[in-house]
């Protein structure tokens, strides 16, 4: 018999249910928000697991990819399309969404969102600290100028670091 689960994702704790083929209810419980945790809770509570399915969010990415790892049969789904079915419950929880979410998952009226690989992930928060160091290496040097200029002093255009350090050097001797 194929059972089914749902994952309600928040950041320290993750809501499961456990459905079977007609939509009982099997189990629900309440584990961290680790694939670690995740996958030893289901390998050990779900012989049969057809699929397990969790919304689009911000942990979605870490813990679709280290329950991959671990073998879990695991899809990622559209959070605006599942808010869509899961709103229109009567009582809105995290225990309520989970079971929505594993109904979801035994009908597979749902939207797969493609997840990206982890070192596509890596490659995008490097580019992004980096530009948000020039950003805040501009800002500073931008601040600098202005308190020089409160005391008549203009930096003009110093382009390299050694004409910009010898301006400064020749303010303030």
């Amino acid at each position: 018999m194929s059972i089914y689960a749902g994952l309600d994702v928040s950041d320290k704790t993750t809501h499961i249910c456990v459905v079977d083929v007609d939509g009982k209810v099997l189990r629900r419980d309440v584990v961290a928000s680790d694939p670690d945790v995740l996958a030893k809770w289901l390998n050990k509570h779900c012989t049969d697991l057809a699929r397990v399915v969790l919304e689009t969010g911000t942990l979605s990415t870490f813990l679709y990819h280290g329950l991959v790892e671990r073998r879990v049969a695991i899809e990622c789904i559209c959070a605006r399309h599942a808010k869509g079915i899961l709103s229109a419950r009567v009582n809105k929880s995290d225990v309520h969404d989970a079971e929505g979410l594993a109904q979801l998952a035994r009908t597979g009226w749902y939207k797969r969102v493609h997840m990206k690989a982890s070192a596509t992930h890596i490659d995008r928060a490097a580019l992004r600290i980096r530009a948000q160091l020039i950003t805040a290496r501009t800002s500073m040097a931008n601040q600098l100028r202005g308190l020089l200029k409160l005391f008549g002093l203009r930096m003009g255009t110093a382009r390299t670091p050694g004409r910009r350090a010898e301006r400064l050097t020749a303010f303030y001797a």
